[in-house]
């Protein structure tokens, strides 16, 4: 007869309840809303690439990684897209590929503020409630 040690953990998962401001399936801001965060408007109007490069930071990508659109002489911004349609995709906020290639295309720096703005909001806006503590084991 085999016995089995039985242990209990006690571990809740964390709660998260976001705030009003942040709707869901939309952006918490439009794309030419730039004046709504001064701070981040002028980034934008006077360092752009700090703007791209610390916003594309904050998502969790590399540092970086706007610098490469440069290689591509503003005609294209590949990147600019990917990361708007990324970030889009990951908040669930309604839009299309078709919507987001207009605005890359048309206005490159308003979108990068927009993403910045958004990531601010999601940022602030997260309330944990009920923070997981640490795992207690228990011997039989």
């Amino acid at each position: 007869m085999v016995m089995m040690a039985h242990s209990a953990v006690s571990v809740q998962p964390a709660m998260i309840v976001t705030a009003d401001n942040v709707k869901q399936n939309q952006w918490s801001s439009g794309v030419c809303d730039c004046c709504e965060d001064m701070s981040i408007c002028c980034c934008g109007l006077w360092c752009p690439c700090y703007l791209m490069c610390k916003t594309s930071e904050d998502f969790g990508e590399c540092f970086c990684l706007p610098l490469l659109e440069m290689c591509f002489f503003g005609y294209a911004n590949p990147i600019t897209l990917s990361m708007r349609s990324t970030m889009r995709e990951r908040y669930h906020i309604k839009g299309s590929l078709a919507c987001d290639c207009c605005v890359v295309t048309f206005c490159t720096m308003c979108v990068w503020c927009q993403m910045a703005r958004e990531l601010k909001a999601r940022k602030h806006s997260a309330v944990v409630i009920n923070p997981a503590v640490n795992a207690a084991y228990q011997q039989p």
